[in-house]
């Protein structure tokens, strides 16, 4: 494909560790990139010391790249990476509008999760607070300490416009951060928030005891689900079975590294979801996500067993005995 023309300044939206990530990326590719964060810590950790203390320890950051408290600085860019975690983003994609004079911002939402009083996509989000956005999302086997140390890794970015996409892929695309090209939006959407959702459970089967056998007939089973949810979505099968899908589940379902699978496995030795989740300064959207999927499945009319089993364990409907037992009683059938 041609080759587009990089943005030259954009506005990362949420200074955790995958927003800091890919902030490095840009401001390394020569982009003037300013990172907004609401913690001060953040700010002054990235301002000062070029590293993020807080979600990012021990990793250098370029001292061009800059950290702001306002979200004032958005409308001064040609493009956005929104970062914010998915069930606090309405908010704050109707701050972004207010701050941005230009109609048609591009926005790529890397954010991965559904939003759970709705049940919508980020993209069905943006479009109903800021529908004069420009969306693209950006999604794929990436954990942001290896981003942000230039180790190799490869993403799917899915956007409806190939023109905007190839400036989206000149912008963050590098030698070892390596985007795809798609259109299929929802397909990208999916597969980002349901790997962490199976994550979970996978995290629960490590922590239990149960083998690798078992993890990885989970992870077999789960991508099964996704197939059939996406299918039903309107996704395509070659975004289910590329980087946003598959490849993103197989690294969050198989390295304690993934927020969601290490959460599992702390649930699968018996503790309670409030002692781990206040242990953390990080978010776990699959806590969030696995009710949203176990609707969207039920609306859809797909039986998707695993995440329904992981929004009972949640929820504190079920304990992990209970649903261990669920689903190996369940019927002998077909693969196919």
């Amino acid at each position: 494909m041609n080759s587009g023309r990089p943005f030259s300044s954009v506005g990362v939206i949420g200074g955790g560790a995958w927003g800091t990530a890919l902030a490095a990326v840009c401001a390394n590719n020569g982009v003037a990139t300013t990172l907004w964060a609401r913690e001060s810590a953040v700010i002054n950790s990235v301002n000062n010391h070029h590293e993020n203390t807080e979600y990012l320890p021990g990793v250098p950051l370029p001292k061009t790249l800059n950290a702001a408290d306002s979200l004032g600085m958005a409308g001064e860019k040609e493009a956005l990476l929104f970062v914010v975690p998915a069930q606090f983003a309405r908010s704050v994609f109707a701050d972004l509008r207010a701050a941005c004079p230009t109609a048609g911002m591009p926005v790529a939402l890397c954010s991965k999760g559904i939003e759970r009083s709705s049940g919508l996509l980020m993209t069905e989000v943006l479009s109903g607070v800021w529908p004069e956005a420009k969306p693209a999302v950006l999604s794929g086997p990436s954990f942001a300490r290896d981003v942000a140390m230039g180790l190799p890794t490869a993403v799917t970015l899915a956007c409806a416009n190939k023109d905007l996409g190839a400036r989206w892929m000149a912008t963050i695309g590098a030698a070892h951060f390596r985007p795809y090209l798609s259109n299929d939006l929802t397909g990208a959407e999916l597969g980002g928030a349901i790997k962490n959702v199976l994550a979970i459970a996978a995290g629960v089967v490590d922590g239990r005891g149960l083998g690798q056998s078992a993890r990885a007939a989970l992870i077999a089973r789960g991508f099964a689900e996704f197939q059939r949810l996406g299918v039903a979505l309107g996704a395509k099968k070659e975004t289910m079975a590329g980087l946003s899908g598959l490849g993103d589940l197989i690294l969050t379902a198989s390295s304690s590294q993934s927020r969601n699978m290490s959460l599992g496995m702390e649930l699968g030795k018996g503790r309670s979801l409030e002692e781990v989740l206040g242990e953390r300064n990080t978010v776990s959207e699959g806590v969030a996500t696995a009710d949203a999927i176990h609707a969207l499945a039920e609306k859809a009319g797909v039986e998707a067993p695993i995440c329904e089993a992981v929004s009972n364990l949640v929820n504190g409907r079920k304990t992990v005995d209970e649903i261990i037992a669920a689903l190996l009683a369940r019927p002998f059938k077909s693969e196919a």
